[in-house]
Order: structure tokens, then sequence, then C-alpha cells
């Protein structure tokens, strides 16, 4: 009972190592960042810098690396900010344990607790170690992080030989939990890794990380642009040698033109689209881990999500109590001051019904719960910042309830205590399930009693009626249990209240609370029915108190629920063929969640599991997309996750997946716009030469081409916000092709748009008498200006010109501007008509260029009415 020595304690620290989870390595910032080069794009592109070099074209050359740079820069720098933030994350606590080192009591750090030390909690501490009981005083412990229930679990002290850690144990208490009232003295008995929490950590190791939705198909991306670009240099190649031309001058033009044909701005803007897709995300309470994974998110087909905190306020709440005859319902959950007590839909004032009252009053006196409002927490903290039109809450949450309730009528225990000062408390007990407060009543003195019914109705011989005792007969006692039985089944955790004067105990009535679910969740639930998602609770909770929930919230579908125990009976043939009829599983350990996320994927499903405890973590890893709590969730599940619901909220994960949905539209959008103007140039320059021209474009207006066009205006398509019918559409298909829905039509056809238009306006020219360089400013200003009208077009797949809406991205109509401005400078301002071999067009000529630009979108538009009509 005098604990470890020091010098036994530093042995066993040496032997057994630290008590700390396995941490996830560290990355190191210059790998992160030469982690950014592994992109297939980004690939083509240094090969490209390389052969530009090699031909002499240096600004080429340095223009791509640049470009490169910038996308490797903005991919690292948002996953440090990530890293960084996550560490906070980490270091909010440093965990600090009360053991008994030489015969003295101290406080030393968790991480030294080794196997033998005697270690001391009470309310309001977290479990630093796995420990065995030798001594317990109304020990109740909240283990919904490790285990997904969110009731109290009472503890007492065992055999002192029993010292195995497995879970639901009475003797044990788990590292990582929180003491909810009573105190205790344990012997540590597994620290680190051995610990419950520390266990199931490691089971994170077997999981592998994948290639996201993205990653998959800008990979896809990458190689259909190498074999593009081949395709070109071979294409041009072959032409000139048919024309007689030198073989290895067009060797180097087939070169030139393929580079040409490389989208380099594409994994730039990719990076910039989701990096602000991040930071709107983090603005509305979702940080991100993983930078492709906003993406992934709108892929997601499957939402598994835990209930206790997520689904559920994490609080208990009272919703009905019965009292003289007459059932109540309470409304408002959770802390919420707001919330009546109701009779029929009607308010009720307590003080008309004496039953009720004196329940009220016995559920707040049998209490050693506290709460306060924001005014009072903030008078002794100024720091504080606690939620306006709620209340701060310590203690058990099951207490914390009552006192809300009793708020609820107008009754406070503050103003009780001070008329009925308690004289004597018999604590919560496990094994007589209930508890005792005598106070001071009037001249005389009373017991409240609370606990569970079968406990309390025996000792009552009399029950409150119409405000005065009555006996109890044997029918009204069958009457309470049935009504036990009612309240049971709709899953609520009951009370039962009585009040002792004298030698007679008088039945009050009987209290059913539990904790709700959040009306952002039930919300959140409907939104992702309407946009095809499937919602499914994975708890370690109770069955009936699982699909209570679920119901309510508007989840429970199909088979009414699926335990733990009957998955174990299934094979994983059996699992895949039944899992679609289940939208509840209950009563599952953290192998049984692992299980469930891999049966969905093995279905084809974009898996997202939502948690926040260390039972949770391996289904997290596990998952296309792991979403960890940032209040409630503990280190392991925060460091498995992609990303991290700062605010606990399901609603919060509905909207990232809205934001998912929108990002991968835009980089469709984009990539449409990018390759149709890529394909367009190829085009001008390929033909020209088939057709015997002189070169259309000169390198450095091709190079203004792509400075104009590639870079302001792809990346403001990157700010389109989502389109309405965004959630209302099903999820894409894992194996959905980039271009599917004939976007790679679209694509062809609008660049041989420009192509043939932009020749026409060149042809036009030197057919009307004008320069080369007339004929070469004028194809100039065609190719960018139809470029610029087609960023337009790309706001949407399915409008045309006519009906898109122009104002909802004002970034892009500056964008567009400043590349009009470029332009136009270009060719009227004397030193960069000498810099890009331009010319002043006469006023005729700038109708040839502008007429041939809005010419594309007008036979574009055309085709897309047409189309429409036809998928119509």
């Amino acid at each position: 009972m005098n604990g470890l020595t020091t010098k036994a304690a530093r042995e066993r620290l040496k032997q057994d190592g630290e008590n700390e989870l396995a941490a996830a390595a560290k990355r190191r910032p210059l790998r992160m960042f030469l982690g950014q080069f592994r992109d297939v794009m980004v690939l083509i592109l240094l090969a490209a810098t390389g052969i530009s070099a090699f031909l002499g074209e240096i600004t080429d050359a340095v223009t791509i690396i640049l470009i490169v740079l910038l996308n490797a820069i903005l991919g690292f720098l948002q996953e440090y900010r990530t890293e960084q933030t996550l560490e906070s994350l980490r270091n909010l606590t440093a965990p600090t344990a009360t053991a008994c080192r030489d015969g003295k009591w101290q406080t030393i750090p968790a991480r030294e607790l080794v196997c033998g030390d005697l270690v001391r909690m009470e309310a309001g501490d977290n479990v630093p170690a796995d420990s065995a009981l030798i001594q317990a005083a109304g020990l109740a412990v909240n283990e919904s992080i490790l285990t997904g229930e969110s009731e109290a679990v009472s503890k007492q002290a065992g055999d002192p030989a029993d010292t195995r850690n497995d879970l639901h144990k009475h003797n044990i208490v788990y590292a990582g939990t929180a003491i909810l009232r009573g105190s205790a003295e344990a012997v540590v008995i597994a620290t680190g890794t051995r610990t419950q929490m520390g266990q199931i950590s490691t089971m994170l190791q077997e999981v592998r990380q994948e290639m996201t939705p993205l990653q998959k198909r800008l990979a896809g991306l990458g190689k259909v642009v190498a074999l593009l670009c081949l395709g070109v240099c071979g294409a041009v190649f072959l032409a000139g040698v048919l024309r007689g031309e030198p073989v290895f001058d067009m060797l180097m033009t087939g070169i030139t033109i393929a580079i040409a044909a490389i989208p380099e701005g594409l994994p730039a803007t990719v990076t910039i689209a989701l990096a602000l897709a991040v930071s709107r995300m983090m603005k509305h309470g979702a940080l991100v881990n993983r930078l492709h994974s906003v993406e992934t998110l709108g892929c997601a087909s499957v939402i598994c999500s835990d209930k206790t905190g997520t689904i559920t306020e994490n609080r208990m709440t009272v919703t009905a109590i019965a009292a003289g005859g007459e059932r109540f319902s309470v409304t408002g959950t959770g802390l919420q001051k707001a919330g009546a007590i109701q009779l029929d839909g009607s308010n009720v004032n307590p003080l008309s019904k004496p039953a009720l009252r004196e329940l009220l009053t016995c559920g707040s006196l049998c209490s050693t719960a506290e709460i306060h409002s924001p005014q009072e927490k903030q008078s002794r903290n100024r720091s504080s910042r606690t939620e306006k039109g709620t209340w701060s809450a310590t203690g058990d949450p099951t207490e914390t309830a009552l006192l809300i309730a009793a708020e609820k009528g107008g009754i406070s225990r503050k103003a009780l205590l001070r008329t009925h000062p308690v004289q004597h408390m018999e604590p919560f007990d496990s094994e007589t399930r209930r508890m005792a407060v005598t106070v001071t009543n009037g001249a005389g003195t009373c017991t409240y009693w609370k606990g569970a019914a079968d406990v309390i109705l025996p000792l009552c011989g009399f029950q409150m009626q119409n405000g005065k005792s009555v006996p109890l007969s044997e029918g009204a006692r069958a009457a309470v249990r049935k009504q036990v039985a009612a309240m049971s089944d709709e899953a609520l955790r009951v009370l039962a209240f009585a009040k002792q004067e004298g030698s007679a105990c008088i039945f009050l009535g009987l209290a059913g609370m539990l904790d709700p679910p959040r009306e952002s969740a039930r919300t959140a639930i409907r939104t992702c029915a309407k946009a095809n998602i499937r919602t499914v609770m994975i708890t370690g909770d109770h069955k009936n108190t699982a699909a209570a929930i679920a119901r309510q919230a508007g989840l429970l579908r199909g088979k009414k629920a699926m335990t733990g125990a009957e998955l174990d009976t299934l094979t994983d043939a059996q699992l895949d063929r039944c899992i679609d009829q289940y939208s509840v599983f209950a009563r599952v350990n953290p192998a049984h969640k692992l299980r469930l996320v891999r049966a969905y994927k093995r279905r084809g499903e974009i898996v997202a599991m939502t948690g926040d405890g260390v039972n949770d973590a391996p289904a997290i890893k596990e998952a296309d997309v792991g979403v960890a709590m940032g209040k409630s969730g503990t280190d392991v599940a925060r460091q498995a996750a992609d990303v991290v619901l700062t605010d606990d909220n399901l609603a919060t994960l509905v909207d990232a997946v809205e934001q998912g949905r929108c990002v991968y539209a835009n980089i469709r959008k984009f990539v449409r716009y990018l390759l149709s103007c890529n394909i367009g140039e190829v085009l001008t320059m390929f033909l020209g030469i088939l057709m015997g021209m002189p070169v259309v474009l000169l390198p450095t207006q091709l190079l203004l081409v792509n400075l104009v066009t590639d870079g302001l205006p792809a990346i403001a398509l990157g700010l389109e916000p989502p389109e309405p019918e965004a959630m209302q559409k099903p999820p894409r298909k894992p194996d959905e092709s980039f271009f599917s829905d004939g976007l790679m039509g679209r694509i062809f056809f609008r660049g041989i748009l420009i192509g043939i238009c932009t020749l026409g306006a060149f042809s036009a020219v030197v057919r009307t008498g004008g320069t080369l360089e007339a004929a070469r400013t004028a194809a100039l200003c065609t190719l960018i200006l139809s470029q610029l009208v087609h960023v337009f077009e790309c706001k949407s797949e399915r409008r045309t010109l006519f009906s898109m809406p122009y104002g909802n991205n004002l970034w892009l109509v500056g964008a567009v501007l400043v590349s009009v401005a470029v332009l136009a400078a270009a060719v009227a301002v004397p030193m960069l008509r000498v810099i890009f071999s331009t010319v002043m067009l006469t006023r005729p000529q700038w109708y040839i260029a502008l007429g041939f630009s809005l010419t594309v979108p007008l036979c574009s538009s055309i085709a897309g009415l047409f189309r429409r009509k036809k998928q119509d």
C-alpha cells in the first residue's frame, strides 16, 4: 500500500517503456515536400522541362518548372499546416497522474507510470493507465470513447488476483476513460500499447493507405495526356517527312508542339482548387488532413457513423416523467436552457402538480452534480466562452439531466439547498443501485430516494395522488411496472423516485432519459438520403437503444438492427448479401467495425467512417475517408483520420461532402477548359503545317496564349460554388471514367472548333491583303478570345452561354477581364509588340478576329442545345 519506490519504477520504465500510445510517425518537411512530385502529370511536366531546355527553349523550361514548383509548394504548405494543427490538437492536454511513490502521494506525468504503481483517482480525472481497483467509493466511469456506450459504468473493487484487462470488467478502469463520480485507488496493470487503447491502436498498423479516387483519375488523365503528346509528336513528324521536310527539323517541331499540348497548369490548378475547398471547409469546422480526401468525400456512397456524440448529443436528457398518474414530456436537449415540461402539448407549472414538484425536488437534492449558467461560469473564469443559452455541468450525466429538467420546471438545486440543508448522503452504489439524501424539511427531516425502479418500488407503501399520500396497492404497483416496461421499450433509461417521512415511504414517480439525436444530425441524414448516400449507425450501445435513436434520427429502415454477436455468425459472403438490409449495427467491437467497413468496400462503395474513440480508429483508417471528432475525439482517432470535425457534428460532414462534389465538378470544368484550349492550339499549329502555311504562331505568342488563358481563368473556375442540384444526384461510381457523360467528345469538338476558327482568321487576313504579322496577330486574338469565352461555357455541363449564371463567380469575370487587358496590351503597347511580334490591327481585321472568336461559342451552344434535347 506504499506504492513503488522511485528506483523500482525507474527500472520498470526502462523495461516496459513509457505509458504512451504508439504515435504516428511524424513526417519530415523535406519528405513531405518531395512527396508532391510523385503525380503522373508532374512527372510528365518535369520531362517536358528537360526536353525544352535541350531544345534551347529556356523560357518554356523556366515557365514549366515554376508551375511545378508552385504546385509542390501549395501542396506542401497545406499538408504542413494540417500537420501542425493536428499537433496542437494532440497537445491540448498534458495528462498527469496521482501516484504513490516512496510511500508519498505525488503528481507525476502519466507517461512515467509503470505496472505496479498505486494510483488515486476522483471525479473529473482521466484514468492514466489500465488499473485494477483495490478501493472504490461510489465510482462511475464514462467509457464511451472505448466502448461507444454513453451511459456511466459503475465500478467496484474486485479480486486482487484478477489483473486481466479485458473489456467490460467492473473491477478494471481503462486508460483514457473519465471518472464521473466517486473516488478510487487502483494498481496499474497495463501501460502504453498493452492497455486496451494501445491494443486497438496497434490494429492501425495493419491498414494500408490507398490512392483516392481523384488520384486514380488524375493518374489516368496523365496517361491520356502522355499518349496524346506522343501521338501529336508522331503525327507531325510523319506529316513533315512525307512532305519532304528534313527528318531532324520535323522531329524537333513535333516535340515542340507535343510540349505545347501539355496542360502544364493542371496540377497547380487541381492543388489550388483542393486547397481553396479545404479553407472553406475549415471555416465550417472540418479540418482536412489529406488534401485529396476533399474530393473523395464527394464520392462517398456510405457514411458509417458512430452514435454517441456524432448522431446524438453525447449528453443524457430527461424526455419523459410519470408522476401522479400522468405522463409529462420534457422538451429541449442536452445542456440547452430552452425547453419546458408539458402535458398534452401544453406547458405545465410543477407547483400545480404536487407529485411532479416533489419528483423534481427529489432529483435535484439527491445529486452530487452541479450546473451553472454562462454568467456564473464567466464570473469565476473571465476567459470562459460558454455558449449562450446553455448550462455548463460537472458530475454524472444522469444527475445533470435531472437538474436541467428541474430547472425547466422552475426548480433550482441551489435554492432548494438553502431551504433544505443536507444532513446526510448515501452515495449511489452499483450493488444497491440506489442513492439517498436526508435533508431538513421545515422543523423535521425527510429522506429522498433515487434509483432503479425494481429497487425503489419495494421500499414504498404509499404513492402521491392529487397532492395526497395514498396506499400503494398491488394494482398500482403493476401499473408502475407496466409504465417502466413501456419507457424501456422506448430505449429510455428509467429511474424511480421516493420520499420518506418518518416510517412512510411515498412513491413519487418515474423519469425516463436518453442521449437524444442532434437536430442537425436529423437534417444531415435527410440531406444524405436525397443525395443517395446511405447513412449507417455502428455503435457499441445496446440494440434497443441504438434502434430507438436511429428511429428518432430518421435512420432506421429495413430490418431492426444487427448485433455484433449476430455478425460473428456470418461468413463474409453471407454478410455481403445481407448488409444492405440493415442501417443499424449495435453491440459491436473494433474488429466488427473494421469488418463492416471492409464489407462495404468489397461491394464497391466509397465509405466515410466517423468516430471519436480508440475503438473507432482502425475502421476510420480503413475507410476511404476517415473522419474523427475534434472535441471529443482521442489522439489515436485523430491521427488515423483524413478529416477532423472540430465541432463533432454530422451536419459538418455532409457540408464537406457537398464541397467534395463541388471540387470534383470544378476539376472537370477546368480539365475540360484546359484540354479544349490545348487541343485548339495544337490543331492550329498541326493543321497549318499540313496545309503548307507559314508558322501560324511563334513560340513567344504560344507562351502568351498559355500565360493569358491557362492561368487566372482556370484557377477562377476552381472557385465556382456548388450547383443547386449538387446534393440531389447519386454519388459517382468509383470506376467511373473522368471523361464520363461525353466529356471527351465535348473537349475534342470544342478544341477542333477553336483550331479551325483560328486558322480561318489567319487565312482571312492573308487573303484580304494583310501582312504575315497581321495574320498572326489576328490568329492570336482569335485563339485567346475564343478560349476566354469558352471558360464561361465550362461553368456548367448542362447550361449554355444563354442560360449561364454569370454573377455567382465574380473572380472568374475579373480573371477574364485581366486576361483581355493583357492581350490588348500585347497588341497596343509598342514595347510589348516587339516582344510578342504583334502589330496593330485595322478595323476590318479586328472584325475578322472577333467574328471567328464568336463563331466558336455560337456553334458550340447550338450543338449543346441539340445534345440536351436528345438527352431529355
